[in-house]
């Protein structure tokens, strides 16, 4: 009962907060007078060249992409790494993991700018390669922390492998894993900002062109939706979380 109760608040309370990020967003320009009572001496004191929910939305379909497309990448490479055929090659697969995490985003864009041009395009091999090793290694943290006295049960009563993987380690992973996939999902959405200097729209725009042009209205302005939207996602992950445990618990019994 407690813990469905814990589940339900973090519900309601991420479904508040994705509620404000919209309203926010659809009614930012709204708030100008008080930017301008805050920063008087701006002539410009609101972001105008791009409504903020469609940069809001832009923002959000970056993160999905490249998180998503990390993701699968992810999985594949860390269930085979935890197969048999696979554990020989578990080092190397890691090493090479890890050097895509330690070229910074904005290195990448720039190597990636001059073969694919400039827009979203970069960004997603970015974004997708910085977030890659988080995934990774939650996906073998978890995969490889399944008891192997559960496995061998799970043997006894004649499940094949496919369905032990199923059944076992996958449920048992799942918190591990969802908690990756958080991380990188958090620190992608806060990284996405620096899409906006090779051309795509997102809420790293008004950030950009304020930072460049010394507005600090506008860097305010994209990183209170920035920061709200990264705050949403983590309550997405932590009502996630929680349904991840219960199917953890579910398949032990």
């Amino acid at each position: 009962m407690n813990d469905k109760r814990i589940r339900d608040n973090s519900l309601w309370t991420t479904v508040v907060l994705a509620s404000a990020l919209v309203l926010l967003a659809l009614f930012m320009t709204e708030l100008e007078p008080v930017f301008r009572s805050l920063f008087t001496a701006q002539e410009r004191a609101m972001y105008r060249q791009e409504p903020f929910i469609n940069l809001l939305g832009a923002h959000v379909a970056l993160v999905l992409v490249s998180s998503g497309s990390a993701l699968v990448v992810a999985l594949a490479a860390g269930i085979w790494v935890t197969r048999p055929a696979g554990q020989d090659y578990r080092s190397t697969v890691e090493s090479l993991v890890a050097m895509g995490q330690t070229f910074p985003p904005v290195a990448v864009l720039a190597l990636a700018v001059p073969l694919i041009g400039f827009g979203e395009r970069p960004a997603y091999i970015a974004l997708a390669l910085y977030g890659l090793l988080p995934m990774l290694q939650a996906v073998i943290a978890g995969l490889t922390s399944t008891p192997g006295a559960v496995v061998d049960a799970a043997k006894g009563t004649g499940l094949s492998p496919w369905q032990i993987f199923r059944s076992v380690e996958v449920p048992l992973a799942a918190p591990v894993i969802l908690a990756g996939v958080r991380t990188s999902v958090t620190i992608n959405i806060g990284t996405a900002a620096i899409a906006a200097t090779v051309g795509a729209q997102n809420l790293g725009s008004p950030i950009i062109i304020g930072l460049s042009g010394f507005n600090t209205p506008y860097v305010l302005q994209g990183a209170i939706l920035t920061g709200l939207l990264a705050i949403t996602a983590d309550g997405v992950f932590e009502y996630l979380s929680h349904r991840a445990q219960v199917w953890k618990r579910a398949s032990t019994q």
